[in-house]
């Protein structure tokens, strides 16, 4: 399994590193914003 190591920059600056093997599908999970708990949000 191929797994990627990502970094995002959040709307406020700050950074989020995560780890996918399906970058295309992460990236949507993080822009659908499902749970306002969650850091990406």
């Amino acid at each position: 399994m191929v797994l990627y190591v990502y970094i995002l920059e959040c709307a406020d600056g700050s950074f989020y590193t995560g780890v996918t093997n399906n970058v295309d599908r992460r990236l949507a999970e993080h822009n659908e914003g499902i749970s306002p708990k969650s850091y990406t949000y």
